[in-house]
């Protein structure tokens, strides 16, 4: 049985300057995997004093953000209060709901810093009957997600349950999120974790069952199956997804949802100001002029 079942390219986007974000998902070729419909590799980048990377007020539906960083930092702020620094090795899980507007900055003693920024951002689909639940933020430091350790590999739950351990993350449904090193010359068993899963290569040449893993490209496992990873030299990478979700999505701008009604209702809402406001803000980001035919 072939082991990989798609090989998904990040596409490429340039948020100025350079700052580079490659979406794996969602593609033409597959919407999700698990619970999981968006998917965006940030950077490694140089962010210089003159370099704006801040990301102004914008709102979510549906949807459960999650943000991981392997260097930097940034500043989460959002409609419900929250301002949490955000750093290297912790998770931020927030939990949209029916509505909540956050933005994220460069923190003020990084300013006139020169740093690298690099991490991942992960969009978690909600169950149907958490869709129009109330928001929420919660920020798992680095130092309570758990590690284990198997055949050489250090592994940190990020969110689920794997090699014995749990993460704290207050996942709501099915989800897994593993960060993976390997030394060089590793031979590494992945057994099925979820009901579909997928590995992503942050960093290394890492092959999965002999088919080499190219750079920036999503992995799709097949259900079921047992992957050998192998990697040549230290490599470094992500297996992600889950139970797939209880019927299908629709994605547009920062809003998901089951029903076409509740991303129009959104967008009036965003368009009316109707959202509730971040303290200490000023501007957002506003709708996009385009919009599919289905929303039209």
């Amino acid at each position: 049985m072939q082991t990989v079942i798609q090989t998904l390219p990040g596409k490429e986007h340039d948020l100025g300057g350079g700052f580079i974000v490659r979406r794996l998902l969602p593609s033409a070729a597959r919407m999700a995997v698990g619970p999981i419909v968006f998917l965006d590799h940030f950077g490694p980048t140089r962010v210089e004093p003159d370099r704006d990377v801040d990301v102004r007020p914008h709102p979510h539906i549906g949807l459960a953000t999650v943000t991981y960083l392997f260097e930097g930092a940034m500043i989460h702020r959002d409609s419900l209060g929250v301002v949490q620094r955000i750093e290297p090795g912790a998770v931020n899980w927030m939990k949209a709901g029916r509505g909540i507007v956050h933005s994220e900055r460069k923190p003020p003693d990084l300013a006139q810093a020169s740093y690298q920024s690099h991490g991942l951002q992960l969009w978690v689909g909600l169950p149907q009957s958490q869709e129009d639940a109330e928001p929420g933020f919660t920020h798992t430091p680095a130092d309570r997600i758990p590690a284990a350790a198997s055949d050489g590999a250090e592994i940190r739950v990020l969110i689920g349950s794997a090699f014995g351990v749990t993460s704290p993350v207050p996942a709501c449904s099915p989800t897994l999120y593993l960060s993976m090193r390997l030394p060089g010359g590793t031979r590494f068993e992945l057994p099925p974790l979820a009901q579909e899963l997928a590995v992503y290569p942050i960093e290394g040449r890492l092959s999965i069952d002999g088919q080499p893993c190219p750079p920036a490209h999503l992995q799709v496992l097949a259900p079921g199956v047992t992957a050998t990873l192998r990697s040549d030299g230290p490599a470094h990478l992500v297996v992600l997804g889950g139970s797939i979700l209880d019927g299908p999505r629709l994605i547009w701008w920062n809003f998901v949802a089951s029903s076409r009604e509740r991303i129009v209702r959104a967008s009036a809402d965003w368009a009316a100001g109707r959202f509730a406001q971040v303290p200490a803000e000023s501007g957002r980001i506003e709708l996009p002029d385009r919009r599919p035919a289905w929303l039209a």
